[in-house]
């Protein structure tokens, strides 16, 4: 059996949503591109359309297979109502980085859901694990590319 994929409420209306879109837009707009070539005629081996479309068709169909397997799978985070103890899958972490003063926030969310551009980092990830169980006032150190960093965590919600 796989291993659960943790997603927030948010995050699984966003795998359903773009899963959906797939299915049901991005699916057939390729198909029509391929009857198109099709109907074009010449040799397909020299048709860049026909290669193109599917090449994007490839990439579709396997985006579909990776969503539905996440979704298979998908476990809900029930995320606490009230004071946060403690650093868990679903909560908000405000941390500052030693030697600044720039607080920085981040949602530990499942592999799934990441997106450190928008602020989500995963629980597998080497901050996400050490932030994991943490609590407010505590430090964590990670080995990143450019050597070992160290936050402290300011707040959890």
């Amino acid at each position: 059996m796989s291993q659960p994929n943790y997603l927030t409420a948010e995050g699984l209306k966003e795998l359903e949503n773009r899963l959906k879109f797939l299915k049901e837009t991005r699916r057939p707009e390729v198909a029509d591109r391929l009857r198109q070539a099709l109907d074009e005629g010449g040799d397909l081996t020299e048709n860049a359309e026909y290669e193109d479309a599917k090449n994007e068709q490839a990439f579709i169909e396997g985006e579909i297979i990776r969503l539905d397997n996440i979704l298979t799978s998908a476990q809900v985070i029930e995320i606490p109502k009230g004071k946060k103890d403690a650093v868990s899958i679903g909560t908000f972490v405000t941390v500052i980085e030693l030697g600044t003063t720039t607080k920085e926030v981040y949602h530990l969310v499942g592999s799934a859901e990441a997106n450190p551009a928008d602020g989500k980092i995963s629980i597998e990830s080497p901050l996400g694990k050490a932030l994991l169980g943490t609590k407010v006032g505590e430090k964590v150190r990670i080995n990143a590319p450019g050597g070992e960093i160290t936050f402290t965590i300011k707040a959890i919600s």
